[in-house]
């Protein structure tokens, strides 16, 4: 199937997006992007002379656009602050949306364009690419496989300290929001269970260039009494985890730790006399999907499948809420210091 696109959000982020339709020969045949809307025009005009889109439709106006040029898709990119007007919008149009993360700027929008999507016969979904990668795959396959027996904890700490510049340091709760919302999908999907409840730390550290929320400590209890761990920190200067977090899965035979990078070591219980009983090494599967490995370009890909089948992607915006209803409500445990329940 050939699909028309606009991408709606022409700044840094969108040049991702589109480098990974042109990474992926299906679609790159099958995307065309027809569209570009921006609030600032130069802004769109830059990009479409950077990727040669010289006969996309350019304007400030997402309605506009879309009535232009027929589109049957929208790209969203723009700030979550403008993501409710700018999915509502489209989806009323007619059009498919795959949205940047997080899927809205609040609980109650996110919602109501689940709603929205239902009502309009539409799909909505949201790119959140760092499940769809070789170490996160591997994780999920490696605890659905048994061979650490039933998960019980999935611990994740993630440190860096990158100077950004522009709007994440003016953000709210730009840690949780902005960042630890990849980990917590992430954490969702390699357990395979519902998030319940939450009770969250946040701070603004001494030396933070950050104007609030710069570091949190949450415990998440999924259901199945599994229990999810996070520390992070996004000005934490020093050694560096990975992006990605360093994680450590425990389960009732034995743990599997990732570095986040490329390395994985996975034990079980040994038959040592004494007090500890040592540990066996156990082999780690790679993905059993290559092509659910490539980041944007997967969840792209997924998306369009979803179109063209009926099926629903796997991120879309109805499971989806459930990663946004995480990290509202770690802020809003962090907000009033107690424990908080999460009803998505």
């Amino acid at each position: 199937m050939k699909f028309s696109a606009i991408l709606c959000g022409c700044g840094a982020m969108s040049k991702g997006w589109l480098r990974a339709i042109a990474s992926n020969p299906l679609l790159a045949d099958s995307i065309t992007i027809v569209g570009l809307v921006d609030l600032n025009r130069e802004t769109a005009e830059k990009l479409a002379a950077e990727f040669g889109l010289d006969g996309a439709v350019i304007g400030s106006d997402l309605s506009d656009v879309i009535t232009a040029t027929k589109a049957d898709l929208v790209f969203d990119i723009v700030i979550p602050a403008a993501r409710y007007d700018v999915v509502s919008t489209a989806l009323k149009a007619g059009c498919h949306v795959l949205s940047e993360k997080p899927m809205a700027a609040s609980l109650a929008e996110g919602a109501a364009l689940v709603n929205l999507a239902a009502e309009t016969g539409r799909i909505h979904a949201v790119i959140q690419n760092r499940r769809f990668i070789s170490g996160v795959r591997c994780l999920r396959r490696f605890v659905d496989s048994g061979a650490i027996g039933d998960l019980t904890g999935i611990h994740c700490d993630f440190f860096l300290a990158p100077h950004f510049g522009g709007f994440r340091e003016e953000m709210d709760n730009v840690l949780l929001l902005d960042m630890a919302i990849h980990t917590f999908d992430a954490a969702r999907y390699v357990a395979d269970r519902k998030p319940l409840a939450v009770y969250c730390v946040e701070r603004n550290p001494k030396g933070s260039w950050y104007r609030h929320g710069a570091s949190a400590n949450a415990i998440f209890e999924f259901s199945d009494d599994i229990v999810f761990t996070y520390r992070g920190s996004w000005c934490a200067e020093g050694e560096r985890t990975s992006w990605e977090s360093q994680w450590r899965l425990v389960g009732s035979k034995g743990m599997l730790t990732w570095d986040g990078e490329e390395s994985f070591k996975a034990t079980v219980a040994g038959e040592e006399p004494g007090l500890l009983h040592g540990s066996v090494a156990v082999n780690v599967p790679g993905p059993e999907h290559d092509e659910e490995t490539h980041g944007h370009a997967s969840v792209i890909a997924d998306f369009i499948a979803a179109i063209g089948t009926g099926k629903q992607p796997e991120t879309v915006n109805s499971d989806n809420i459930r990663s946004l209803a995480m990290v509202f409500g770690a802020i809003e445990s962090a907000k009033t210091g107690r424990r908080v329940e999460i009803s998505a």
